[in-house]
C-alpha cells in the first residue's frame, strides 16, 4: 500500500503538517491486514483510530444477518429476536457485520428451542445480554481511564492513540476467560440456593429473604459532589455491599441507583447483611445507609425476584431512619437466633399497601 494509493483514496495528504505521523499510522494499519476499503469506510465514519481494535476484538470474515440466518436454517424473524434479546440493535441495512462466532452463538440458542421452548431461551438470552453489556461497559470505562486517559491530556499521534485503543481491546480476552472459569461454580452455587428455597419442583417461586439498603440523602449528596467524588462513593458502596452479602451467604441481585437489593435463604443472614452494611459505614459523614427486610414466597425469574414480599421489603426500607433496619413480622419470627434483637416499631402505612403493616427494628443483641 503506497503513499500514492493512500493519497488517491483521500486518506493521506503529503503536504499536511502531520503527514509523517499520518503515513506511519496508515502503514501500521496496513501491516495489521487492514484493507484500503476498510480504511476508507472507517475514515468516512470517523472511526479510523478504532479500526484495528475492532478487528482484533471480532476477527474473521463478516456476513449479513440474512446470510447468517439462511446458513443456520433459522427463520430470519427468530434470528433477529435472539440478536435483540442479546442486546444487539437492529441493522436496517443488513450489512456484513456478524462474525462466525456470533452466528454460532445464535445457532446454539436456536437449537435449544425444541428442548426448552423459545420463551425460556429468550429470557436467558436477555439476562446474558444485559449482564455482558454491563461487563463490557465497565471494561470500556476502565480502559478509557487507564489506557487512554494519559493520552487525552498530552499531545499524541494517531498511531499512539490507535495502539493504546488496541491494547485496551486486547485486554478483553482476560475477562472473557474469567467469565468462562466462574460460570460453572456460580451455576453450582445458584442451584444450591434455589434447592434450599424452592417450594416445589415445578413452581418458579422461592421461599427466601429479600432486603434493600439505600443511602439516605443521596440526591442531595449528588448535587453537592463532583462527578469523580460521586463515582468513588458509588464504587465504595457497591464494593462493600457485594463483599458483605457474599461473605454472609447472600447474593446481590442488583443495584438500583443508590440502593442495593439482595436475597438469601436465611432470615438471620439477611439481618446480618443489612446490619453489617450499616456498621461498615458507621461514622462516615457521606454515607448513612438504612434498610428493610421481608421474607416469604417470591417469583424467581431470570435471576431477579418479584412479588408482594419484594415490594414490602422495598417500602419498609423507605420508612427506616438513617442507620436503622426495619423488618416485617414474618421475618422477625423467622430469626431464630439470640444474636439479633427485634423491637416493635409500630404499625406503619406503606405506599401501595391497603392496610398498615406491623414493623420491627432489628439490632444485634
Amino acid at each position: 500500500m503506497t503513499p500514492d494509493e493512500l493519497e488517491a483514496h483521500g486518506l493521506y495528504d503529503p503536504a499536511a503538517v502531520n503527514a509523517a505521523d499520518r503515513l506511519a499510522f496508515l502503514q501500521w494499519l496496513a501491516g495489521r491486514g487492514v484493507t484500503i476499503d476498510e480504511m476508507v469506510a472507517a475514515h468516512r465514519e470517523g472511526s479510523l483510530p478504532f479500526l484495528a481494535s475492532g478487528l482484533a476484538l471480532r476477527p474473521g470474515r463478516r456476513m449479513s444477518r440474512a446470510a447468517a440466518a439462511a446458513r443456520l436454517g433459522v427463520p430470519a424473524a427468530q434470528f433477529e429476536e435472539f440478536l435483540l434479546a442479546f442486546g444487539l440493535p437492529p441493522d436496517a441495512k443488513d450489512t456484513a457485520t456478524l462474525t462466525e462466532t456470533e452466528t454460532r452463538l445464535v445457532g446454539a440458542f436456536a437449537d435449544g428451542v425444541a428442548l426448552f421452548g423459545e420463551p425460556a431461551l429468550q429470557r436467558l438470552a436477555r439476562v446474558i445480554g444485559q449482564s455482558v453489556a454491563r461487563i463490557a461497559e465497565a471494561m470500556v470505562a476502565m480502559n478509557r481511564e487507564q489506557q487512554l486517559g494519559p493520552l487525552v491530556s498530552t499531545s499524541h499521534s494517531e498511531l499512539a492513540y490507535a495502539q493504546a485503543v488496541l491494547r485496551a481491546a486486547e485486554s478483553a480476552t482476560a475477562p472473557s476467560a474469567m467469565v468462562r472459569g466462574l460460570l460453572p461454580i456460580h451455576v453450582e452455587l445458584a442451584a444450591a440456593r434455589l434447592r434450599r428455597g424452592r417450594t416445589s419442583d415445578v413452581d418458579e417461586t422461592i421461599q427466601a429473604c429479600v432486603g434493600f439498603v439505600d443511602l439516605v440523602g443521596f440526591t442531595t449528596i449528588s448535587r453537592r459532589t463532583s462527578s469523580a467524588a460521586l463515582g468513588d462513593l458509588i464504587d465504595r458502596f457497591e464494593e462493600v455491599a457485594h463483599d458483605v452479602a457474599t461473605a454472609r451467604g447472600g447474593r446481590v441481585v442488583k443495584f438500583i441507583g443508590d440502593e442495593v437489593m439482595f436475597v438469601t435463604t436465611q432470615a438471620a443472614s439477611g439481618c446480618d447483611i443489612a446490619l453489617a452494611l450499616i456498621e461498615r459505614f458507621a461514622g462516615d459523614p457521606t454515607v448513612t445507609p438504612r434498610g428493610g427486610i421481608a421474607t416469604g414466597e417470591m417469583l424467581d425469574r431470570g435471576g431477579d425476584y418479584y412479588g408482594p414480599v419484594v415490594n414490602l421489603a422495598a417500602r419498609i426500607a423507605e420508612l427506616a431512619v438513617p442507620e436503622e433496619v426495619l423488618v416485617s413480622e414474618e421475618l422477625a419470627a423467622a430469626v431464630q437466633t439470640p444474636r439479633f434483637r427485634c423491637d416493635p416499631a409500630g404499625r406503619r402505612s406503606l405506599r401501595g399497601f391497603d392496610e398498615p403493616v406491623s414493623l420491627l427494628s432489628v439490632t444485634r443483641s
